[in-house]
């Protein structure tokens, strides 16, 4: 049976970087893996969308509506946007990070309210966390990906050990111990 995780944000955040670890750990377990590439404006401040899709024979790397298992979200809007993808019981992990949209920098809408209750109210299991505060904890705001992922990480039943492996062959070096501690603060939050 294919899972289905989905990966949002906005430009410039490490989507890329989060997909290819998910990857990585998901090839070492054995599994098919198709990651999408990134959809989107992935200069800074555009909507991104990467598909990660695994199992015993993957065909396609696209998610459709509703097929979603999980989706990790690195801002809340971006969660919402994308809550259409979830299938009936999936989850979402989100950033509690708020960016503001094109349309909310010029004043022509307001950053929407309530969306953590609205993503529920939809059916999805929310696990929504600062994220970013998580990541500065660990010395770096650039490591919200891997906080993320580090939350995500308790739905799968892969070792602390197998989840180390996978990254320290996607971060370069002078990189490792932060991501480690971002993954473990993000882990155990």
């Amino acid at each position: 049976m294919t899972k289905n995780i989905m990966i949002v944000g906005v430009g410039g955040q490490g989507s890329l970087l989060a997909s290819k670890l998910l990857g990585q750990i998901l090839l070492n377990a054995g599994y098919d893996v198709k990651v999408s590439e990134v959809h989107g404006m992935s200069q800074r401040g555009g909507s991104v969308v990467t598909y990660v899709r695994f199992g015993d024979k993957v065909y396609s790397p696209i998610i459709d509506k509703g097929e979603a298992d999980y989706i990790v979200s690195f801002e809340l809007l971006e969660a919402a946007r994308y809550v259409e993808f979830l299938k009936p019981g999936g989850h979402i992990v989100v950033n509690t990070q708020q960016i503001d949209p094109m349309p909310v920098i010029t004043g022509n809408a307001a950053y929407p309210e309530n969306l953590v209750e609205k993503m529920k109210a939809s059916g999805a299991e929310v696990e929504a966390f600062d994220a970013l505060a998580v990541a500065n904890e660990a010395g770096s705001s650039k490591a919200v990906n891997i906080a993320l992922l580090g939350r995500l990480s308790k739905k799968f039943d892969f070792t602390e050990e197998q989840w180390m492996e996978a990254l320290e062959k996607c971060v370069p070096p002078k990189f490792i111990e932060l991501n480690k501690k971002a993954f473990a603060l993000g882990r155990n939050s």
